[in-house]
């Protein structure tokens, strides 16, 4: 299957529980619990797939039932799934979302701490023939670190979903990605990590553009940078000498009028999707394919869960609502 997105990460089974509050130290409270996909990669898998681009899903699953349902989950939504048999169990996610639709994550890897650089290694033919490649930091840093070198090398455009905020990151991970997509935590960590500037995470949505701006070229000199900031929308950050269509180097994009329900895999719904737009449509302005994102995520989060949460919404649907 020849694939204009590939995205390449971990893929998880969600055990979740919905409560009133957010559980405290401690406390032993009462809760709605259910099960399902999730894991960042495959949730933007299932995103680029739902927006519209042809997508295979590069992962590592172990011999059980979680690697049975990633298989069966990728054909019933059209996409490819090409795993890494691991000796590990396929990776879990323990998530609990409060009735203002906030979450806590804990995650168990699994198989998707042995994805390996061989196996990355046989996917050259298919890293190189995507227009967009796209990985998220579940899955070992060399790994990731790897399938991008062999996608930017191709001439790919590569992004680079820098979550979880405290995944291990170097300079030269984030060099290799096009575009890099933190939210307002990983941002703020990654500043305090390889800038050394110490930012409030609370206070980066506050910050007035020119100084975000900066912060965002320090932080990468020629990539850009796109801040997803929640409820306060987006902040989008070029090289000066490398627009991407745009007109001007850095601007911000409001958050979609929605009904919030839950919030679990916003970003990975706006990552998927901003991805399938640029693929679908490589000479549109930066700006069009933030927008797109910023709905489909909007969507995303008038439902229950996260995999099983994203729309059915792609470009031409948005350009004829």
């Amino acid at each position: 299957m020849s694939s204009s997105v590939v995205v390449i990460g971990s893929f998880n089974v969600d055990h979740v529980w919905r409560c009133e509050s957010l559980p405290a130290p401690g406390a032993t409270i009462a809760g709605r619990y259910s099960t399902g996909p999730g894991g960042k990669g495959f949730n933007q898998a299932v995103a680029a797939r739902r927006a519209g681009a042809p997508t295979t899903f590069l992962c590592a699953l172990g011999d059980d039932a979680g690697g049975a349902m990633a298989r069966g989950l990728a054909e019933q939504d059209g996409f490819a799934l090409t795993a890494e048999a691991s000796s590990e169990p396929t990776g879990t996610g323990g998530i609990y979302v409060d009735s203002r639709g906030r979450n806590t994550i804990v995650i168990g890897p699994g198989a998707n701490a042995a994805l390996s650089l061989g196996f990355v290694d046989q996917q050259r033919a298919l890293l190189a023939g995507a227009k967009v490649v796209l990985a998220q930091l579940e899955s070992p840093v060399e790994t990731i670190e790897a399938a991008l070198a062999i996608a930017r090398e191709a001439g790919a455009t590569t992004v680079l979903n820098v979550a979880p905020a405290d995944a291990p990151s170097s300079i030269g991970l984030l060099k290799l990605a096009d575009v890099l997509t933190p939210n307002e935590t990983e941002f703020a960590a990654l500043l305090g990590r390889h800038v050394g500037e110490r930012v409030d995470a609370n206070d980066v949505a506050a910050l007035d553009g020119a100084s975000l701006h900066a912060l965002c070229r320090k932080l990468v000199g020629n990539g850009t940078v796109v801040v997803t900031l929640g409820s306060v929308g987006v902040f989008v950050s070029h090289a000066e000498e490398n627009l991407r269509g745009d007109t001007q180097p850095y601007y911000r994009v409001g958050a979609e009028q929605v009904q919030v329900l839950d919030t679990t895999g916003a970003g990975d719904a706006f990552n998927g999707a901003l991805v399938a737009s640029i693929a679908q449509d490589p000479e549109a302005a930066f700006a069009r394919h933030v927008r797109f994102a910023n709905q489909f995520a909007g969507r995303s989060t008038e439902k229950e869960g996260a995999a099983a949460a994203m729309p059915h919404f792609t470009p031409g649907d948005a350009e004829n609502k």
